[in-house]
Order: C-alpha cells, then structure tokens, then sequence
C-alpha cells in the first residue's frame, strides 16, 4: 500500500526556490504543459501520491513494459515525476510542468535488490524503445551507467527516429574519478548538469563534452524514501534532468507544432552564459536552461524544423573522456554577464558503478530555503582546454 505523506507534513512548495528563480508563476500565465506527455524511466512511479493523483497515465503503460510500473522501489522515480508533472496537492511538490502527464516505465538499477524482481523488471533499452512508440513526446531518464550499452544505444537512436526529446542526467561523480554516463553521453540524448542556487556548477556534477545544458539541482524536496511519508532535501543531476524536460514541457505545450529539434534549439538559444555559445562549457554546456525566455516571446524564432540544434555534438561524440578531473569548478566569473539572475541552474557526490545507477544523493537534513535576493552566477570551463 502507498502512504501519502502525514497530515502534519510540511508544505514542501517554499523548499523549492528554483520556481522562484525561474518565474514559474509568470510562465504558468502562458504554459502549464499541458497536453504534453513525459515519458519517466526510473524505479517505477508511485501515482497515488498527493502531487500526483491524476497525473500518471496508467493505461498508456505499454504491456511489454507494464510490470512494476506503478510500484516504485525506492522513491527516486515518483521524485522526478513530481517535479516535472506534480500537482502540488496535499503539501506535496509542484513541477514545473503541472499541466504536463507522466507515463511511467520501471527499470533494473542497483538499487532493486531482489531477484524475482530484476528478472521482471524491464532493461533499460527495453522502456527506452518502449517509450519511443508512445504517445510521449519528451523522454526524462534520471539514471546511468558508465559503459556504452549496444543495446540501449540502438534504442535511443530509435527513439530519436519516433521524434522524440531526450534528456538524460550526467552523473554525480564529479569529485571522485570521472566515468562518462550513458545514457547522456549518447548522440541525440541531451546531457544535463546539476547547479546550485547561485547558478555554480555543482562539485558532483559530472563534465565533458557530452553535458549540453544546466539546472537547479541542489536543495531540491524529494521523497526520502519509498514509504512515501516525508520529503527531504536532495541534490543530483537527476533533479536537474527532471526541471529541463518539465521547461522543455512548457515550452511545446505553448507551441504544439514544434518539433523536438526546435523545442531544444530554443532552450540552446535563450539559456543563460557569459561565454559565446559557440564554444560551450564542459560543466554547463550551452548554459542554464531558462524557458522562460522564450514562453515571455510569442513570435520566438526556433529555427528550421529538421536542423539537428546538436548535431556538431552528435556527430563528434564523447570527445575527452581522458581527460583530467579537477577538485571542483572554476570559480565564478563574478559578473553575472549573461543575464541569467532570474533562472537557476553546486557541492556534494555520489558514486557510479559498473551497472545502472539512479544519479541521486539525499541528504537528510531540511532547513527551509531563503529564496529573495539570488544573483545566478556561472561557472565555465572552455571545452577546448
């Protein structure tokens, strides 16, 4: 049985100071997501939580994929889902994307223990096909593992024929020995790194070449659990991938006729930097995302339909998977040159292993967030050197 959370829990809505920063009030005025479907691969995604009544799309569970869908062994699926789709309701967590609807698929990562289970459960390259031939039209996977899988490789390049938006969290190792993450490192998967609230890279965040934009990943409310009672303060780049396919939500909501090459083109365009966009961070990519920007321009230009807004990218691949690993970011560049105070995009670490990992790192403390005032700075590392 799924608890929701106790009658005394705590409203969860002023712990997430990333919908301050980014103006979520004011882009609601003109997109909520709604009519948008984001596909959720994950531990499973619990629909009976509060935030999420209503949200998840149970009958558009392919049958291929359908077991364990719903039964979320650990929480982190039914986090990500609540940021990018929650309604907020019961003092639960609002996404980003409320009007959006989830479809959930549960996949094998070290954390699902029993081996009954395992067996059950879907691959990733499994839900990723899956997901391909459904009705979603965004893709968010908060996972990874740091070996290319031919299987689910072949998978997303399906995917990316179906049309579909692919983001995918970096990882969270960034302090210790670097691996590179897959699925983020694949062609037509877009990479996201995790910031704090001042718009620094995170210290765990992973980099390279294969990181294409940035978001809020630090203090951010998530189930602690898979009881489903309390939320607690979490940080990682799944957090991070869960607010870019939530803005990417409201963003094709507000124009349908879009395609997923201009849907993240304009993401590219309007995100925050103080670096020139043809030469993008490795801890930032093309910089912070800040949907807002193009939700406040109705006549926004994405470009042609068919242009692939990474394809130089797409077509290089991993580049520097050799290369050195520093203690931690560069320093801010003091300036916030790029205009980017209005939108978040930071330190803590979690380890990678041989098998799919769910990039996450809960911390169990929850002191209440001070939003008002916030500069955004940015941190960059020339991809190049």
């Amino acid at each position: 049985m799924n608890l929701a959370p106790s009658a005394a829990a705590a409203d969860e809505q002023p712990e997430q100071w990333y919908l301050s920063a980014m103006r979520a009030e004011q882009m609601w005025k003109v997109s909520t997501g709604e009519g948008i479907k984001v596909a959720v691969i994950d531990s499973g995604v619990n629909p009976d939580t509060p935030s999420l009544k209503g949200q998840v799309l149970t009958n558009d569970i392919p049958k291929a994929v359908a077991y364990g869908a719903t039964h979320d062994y650990t929480g982190h699926g039914t986090s990500m889902a609540e940021l990018v789709a929650g309604t907020g309701a019961g003092h639960g967590l609002k996404g980003l994307a409320p009007g959006a609807k989830i479809i959930p698929y549960r996949i094998v990562t070290d954390d699902l223990k029993n081996k009954v289970e395992r067996e059950k459960t879907s691959s990733s390259a499994e839900a990723i096909r899956a997901a391909a031939e459904s009705d979603a039209e965004i893709i968010s996977m908060s996972f990874g593992s740091p070996g290319d899988d031919p299987e689910e490789a072949a998978a997303i390049k399906y995917a990316q024929s179906k049309g579909k938006l692919m983001f995918a969290a970096v990882g969270n190792g960034g302090e210790k020995d670097r691996v590179i993450g897959y699925p983020a490192a694949y062609p037509y998967v877009v990479g996201v790194a995790a910031t704090d609230e001042n718009g620094t890279a995170a210290e765990f965040s992973d980099h390279g070449n294969y990181v294409d934009l940035a978001s809020p990943g630090l203090d951010v409310p998530t189930w602690c659990d898979n009881t489903f009672r309390s939320y607690c303060k979490s940080q990682g780049t799944s957090q991070a991938t869960a607010i870019t396919s939530a803005s990417a939500a409201l963003i094709w909501s507000a124009h349908p006729k879009w395609t997923a090459n201009q849907v993240l083109a304009s993401l590219i365009d309007t995100a925050g930097r103080d670096w020139p966009k043809n030469d993008p961070s490795t801890y930032l990519g093309y910089g912070l995302i800040r949907p807002r920007k193009v939700l406040e321009n109705s006549g926004f230009d994405p470009g042609a339909a068919a242009v692939d807004p990474l394809a130089k990218e797409n077509a290089a691949g991993v580049t520097d998977a050799a290369s050195p690993t520093p203690s931690a970011p560069p320093p801010a560049p003091g300036a916030n040159e790029s205009g980017a105070s209005d939108d978040a995009a930071g330190p803590s670490s979690e380890s990678s292993s041989s098998s799919t990992t769910i990039w996450v790192a809960l911390g169990a403390a929850a002191a209440i967030l001070t939003v008002g005032g916030v500069v955004f700075a940015l941190v960059r590392s020339r991809r190049g050197t």
